[in-house]
């Protein structure tokens, strides 16, 4: 089965590209600009990952963030995982970047979403990946703020697949964005939203994001298995659901696979991704070698949690066919 995966032609829809910088990067990039960190190695670095909810995993997170301070940072960030990506024969993938973590430091738009951007067409040509970017808005500041942030997008529209909505849940529902979803859906830009694992109101989050905004794609989701109603429309509207089990591990003390094994039932179009895998310890491989293992599930069955990934992205029907195509090849081979 893990050569199975190894080979297996895959999309990866919830990866947020900070969550991507790995800890010798981040030595290298302190080292260039100047930054002292508060660790005498690698080692050192990790063993401080020590994180167990939400919160304890953000502080950590953005924390790290500092050394990222130019575009030449941003491209070398974004190569990485590209670098990466190529490796476990990741095809496609539609990339986080969280904007406002380096805006609210001093780190012009600008620069941030052209290194990104650059990165993302050099690993097209010289690696073979195709990516996407998705602007995500941090829920812990205000709305306004993420209002101004989708205003100061707009000149790199053409360079944006949609909006995204991460970081802190507790206090800050889905209705607090609502005015800025409907202006990003007017501009044009897909919707997003991320309902995290086991938090204050998982329920009643995505009943908002799903009724209220009316998002084409919801970001872990797990508890919507809670309220039947949610799982109906989620099915009946052909909603998509990141799911990324090694980060629930971490933050939840569960892989969340046997909810996993109930939406595939169910029929619903779930989907294996890795989120932030510098600090969860898993890529997209690892996080299906781990579904497949715990569910015992068939090379049919894994070949279906990336079909639902490649049928839910942002992709023309031709493109998402061509992928589709080499998945069925890769099963016929096996």
């Amino acid at each position: 089965m893990n050569d199975f995966i190894a080979g297996l032609p895959k999309c990866e829809l919830h990866l947020h590209i900070e969550g991507t910088l790995e800890p010798e990067l981040r030595f290298e990039l302190a080292a260039r600009n100047g930054v002292t960190l508060p660790y005498a190695d690698v080692a050192q670095m990790r063993a401080a990952y020590a994180f167990d909810d939400l919160p304890s995993f953000l502080r950590v997170y953005y924390e790290a963030m500092n050394v990222l301070r130019t575009e030449p940072d941003f491209y070398d960030l974004a190569m990485g995982y590209l670098r990466r990506a190529a490796e476990q024969n990741v095809r496609y993938a539609e990339i986080f970047f969280d904007p406002q973590a380096h805006t609210s430091r001093g780190v012009p738009f600008d620069v941030v979403i052209r290194g990104l951007r650059r990165a993302l067409l050099d690993a097209e040509t010289t690696l073979g990946v195709r990516a996407q970017l998705i602007m995500c808005f941090l829920r812990d500041f205000q709305a306004e703020y993420a209002m101004a942030t989708l205003l100061s997008s707009l000149p790199y529209r053409e360079w944006i697949a949609g909006v995204g909505l991460d970081s802190d849940e507790k206090g800050n529902p889905p209705a607090k964005f609502a005015a800025v979803y409907e202006r990003a859906r007017r501009e044009g830009y897909l919707l997003t939203m991320h309902c995290d694992v086991d938090q204050d109101n998982a329920t009643e989050h995505i009943r908002q994001a799903i009724e209220d905004i009316g998002v084409d794609r919801i970001d872990h989701g797990v508890n919507a298995l809670e309220d039947l109603t949610l799982v109906e429309a989620i099915r009946d509207r052909g909603i998509g659901l990141t799911v990324c089990p090694i980060s629930n591990r971490y933050v939840t003390g569960s892989t969340k696979t046997e909810q996993i094994r109930r939406m595939l039932d169910l029929g619903l179009r779930v989907t294996i991704n890795s989120d932030d895998p510098a600090y969860f310890l898993g890529y997209v491989s690892e996080n299906l070698a781990l579904v497949a293992e715990e569910l015992e599930l068939t090379r049919e069955e894994v070949v279906r949690l990336e079909r639902n990934a490649f049928e839910i992205a942002w992709l023309p029907r031709h493109v998402k066919n061509r992928y589709l195509a080499e998945l069925d090849g890769h099963l016929a081979r096996a």
